[in-house]
């Protein structure tokens, strides 16, 4: 009998994103497989890192040092304030110039077209310009052009992309979706007015995820600011302990599908 395949999707949030690298480090911990990642915006960048071969300890020490002036360069408004060049060399730069299709584990990346408001999934090419394109944040990064895309952040079309997972091949669905709304935040900049109502909009998209995933683990990260690369080491001890408190679940999920498969004539 096989093993189910396990498929990660992985959400936006920006410098909240930093929790899936608790829950992918919990997840090895207990012996979980992970056998597929698919990723919008954040949840790209970190699945992208992670199968391009980086030791997960790795990338946690990377996550402490990273700050906004390694990746944040600003440009004359006209589609957006960072032109985005600097971020997509330290992608290429971290995951060693692959292309999706050679990484240790097959990853979707998820962006959004901005002319015809499409979901447009990269599996193959290089990786850097792909995951460049899901984090585009409107408004803010200025688009990613990719063949006849104009694209942006991948969260805008399909957050938590639990449906690209299981079109991947996953037998068993965990989705990580660390964008909440905090009803709490201070609204000082156009980057939290973007973030806020982006989050907004999803609400309730989201909550339909959750029913189409087998596990959805939600670490509660929303009181630190997704444009904050200040509470790094909080936000992915949230995600371990979020992740923690699922194991048993995920386990009963795998033992159940071996069992159906099992009793199938």
């Amino acid at each position: 009998m096989r093993e189910p395949k396990i498929g990660l999707a992985l959400g936006s949030g920006g410098a909240r994103g930093f929790a899936h690298l608790g829950v992918i480090r919990v997840l090895q911990e207990e012996g979980i497989p992970i056998d597929l990642i698919a990723g919008s915006s954040m949840g790209a960048m970190v699945g992208a890192l992670f199968a391009a071969g980086s030791d997960i300890e790795r990338l946690y020490k990377l996550s402490r040092v990273f700050k906004r002036k390694y990746y944040l360069d600003f440009t004359f408004p006209k589609m957006g304030f960072v032109a985005g060049k600097r971020v997509k060399e330290l992608i290429r730069v971290f995951t060693y110039g692959k292309k999706l299709e050679e990484l240790d584990i097959p990853v979707a990346v998820v962006a959004t077209d901005i002319r015809t408001g499409e979901k447009v999934v990269f599996q193959q090419g290089p990786i850097a310009p792909a995951v460049r394109a899901s984090i585009s944040i409107p408004g803010i990064f200025v688009p990613e052009k990719i063949d006849n895309h104009l694209l942006v952040d991948g969260g805008v079309v399909d957050r938590v992309p639990v449906s690209v997972a299981k079109q991947m091949g996953a037998d068993i669905v965990i989705g990580v979706d660390v964008s909440h709304i905090n009803q709490e935040v201070e609204i000082t900049s156009i980057y939290d007015v973007i973030m806020q109502s982006l989050d907004i909009l999803q609400m309730e998209l989201v909550e339909n995820r959750e029913f189409a995933s087998d596990v959805m683990i939600r670490p509660r990260v929303e009181k630190y600011s997704s444009k904050s690369f200040t509470n790094i080491s909080e936000i992915i001890s949230i995600g371990e302990e979020a992740a923690r408190q699922k194991v048993d679940y995920i386990k009963s999920c795998v033992a159940s599908w071996k069992e159906s498969c099992k009793n199938e004539p």
